[in-house]
């Protein structure tokens, strides 16, 4: 099962500067666990203690994993996942 995975800048320091990989699983839990067979580190950057970490956003097809089963959510061959930062801050 082929699964794109959209990396953010931030994060392509693990996947030689690729913008986009392919990962393998059927769910986002076990597709982070084959990323990191690749590239070492990924998944502490994404994943805290089973769960998404609090700042980090991914969308399976544009939806907000959040909403659907979080780290849990099904994957199906030829999905598309995006990685991305949360983006805080601003003048106070």
């Amino acid at each position: 099962m082929a699964i794109e995975v959209r990396i953010p800048t931030i994060l392509r320091t693990y996947t030689d500067g690729e913008k986009a990989v392919e990962g393998n699983g059927d769910t986002l839990a076990a597709l982070f666990a084959d990323l990191e067979t690749r590239h070492t580190g990924i998944e502490a950057r994404i994943v805290d203690e089973g769960k998404l970490r609090r700042f980090v956003n991914v969308y399976l097809n544009d939806e907000d994993v959040r909403f659907l089963d979080g780290i849990d959510t099904k994957l199906t061959d030829g999905d598309s996942v995006t990685i991305l930062p949360a983006v805080a801050g601003g003048m106070v």
